[in-house]
């Protein structure tokens, strides 16, 4: 059974009597309720990709959010061979929001920073529901200067709701660290290629996402404040986040037309969390493919792009 959604109660409703009439065939061994099974299923297939053919974008932001979605660990373990996981900011501390290290994705050497939220109770407390504090990007900043010293490619995995906004992290110069992050990832001369696989939220994405290549799986969200926290501000009313979703223009679909996001990553019907291996796989296979266009590039070329890249996103938007 999946967790399903409150939009997918429909498809919750057939795969519930599913469920049942095969109880019932196991149960009697004499009663043939294949057809009906079969008939069931179509319906609920056809249900299914109905209801994700349109959706809204606070359904995209639920979709996003889903708990069973593939999380930075899942990809790192399909996709990334030899990981070796480098720990600390060498200021203050270890923050395991941002996991960042080295290994191998198909073949070839590269460095891999990804925001981990967690899967059950135990990991999204230890991985801090993956907002990041100051020594988090302090990390990410070690590591891209190791690339960039070893010449070697930077993969990003981007999955937050957001930077911690802790009085502590404030303490420590979060702001400062999401700018020098987000500074250091223009000036490298090495390929960046970036890939948004749940939310994208606020600073505490583009920190790690000021990349040649942003890819944006179909399902994900990408905006500079949660809809939640949008309502409260506009009309003190975290209950009205679907407007808000609505108004920010938060897919990837909007995304892309707007020239912020580069490509959109299809995932399985009912999202990626549907199909995991596949979802995965088809992300790794964008990746290599971004990876390959950037390579012939010189460093200055690489650099000149990122820059501009970035500068032109808005200018010819009319207001």
């Amino acid at each position: 059974m999946h967790n399903y959604l409150d939009f997918e109660k429909p498809v919750a409703d057939l795969d519930s009597q599913i469920i049942e009439l095969k109880k019932i065939g196991d149960a009697e061994g004499r009663i043939d309720v294949s057809e009906d099974i079969q008939r069931l299923e179509t319906r609920s297939a056809d249900a299914l990709a109905d209801l994700y053919r349109k959706l809204t974008p606070w359904q995209k932001t639920q979709v996003a959010r889903h708990p069973d979605r593939p999380h930075c660990v899942d990809y790192l373990s399909t996709l990334v061979t030899d990981f070796t996981p480098l720990a600390g900011d060498r200021y203050f501390a270890e923050d395991h929001a941002i996991i960042a290290g080295f290994g191998r994705f198909k073949g070839q050497p590269v460095a891999v920073i990804g925001q981990e939220k967690g899967s059950d109770t135990q990991t999204r407390l230890k991985h801090n529901f993956g907002m990041a504090r100051p020594e988090g990007y302090r990390k990410a900043v070690r590591i891209m200067e190791m690339a960039e010293r070893f010449a070697l490619p930077v993969v990003t995995l981007v999955d937050t709701a957001g930077a911690y906004p802790g009085i502590g992290a404030e303490e420590r110069g979060q702001a400062e660290a999401i700018a020098r992050s987000t500074q250091v990832c223009l000036g490298l001369t090495v390929p960046l290629v970036s890939l948004i696989i749940g939310e994208g939220g606020s600073g505490g994405a583009i920190a790690i996402a000021a990349a040649n290549r942003v890819l944006m799986m179909e399902h994900a969200i990408y905006s500079v404040i949660s809809p939640e926290a949008g309502a409260s501000i506009l009309w003190r009313d975290s209950s009205r986040a679907k407007d808000v979703a609505q108004a920010m223009k938060i897919t990837a679909q909007d995304l892309k037309g707007f020239g912020i996001i580069d490509e959109i990553v299809s995932e399985p019907l009912g999202g990626a969390h549907r199909g995991r291996e596949r979802a995965i796989e088809t992300a790794g296979e964008r990746i290599e493919a971004a990876l390959a266009e950037l390579s012939p590039l010189s460093g200055d070329e690489l650099k000149r792009q990122r820059r501009e890249k970035f500068l032109a996103i808005g200018r010819d938007l009319k207001v």
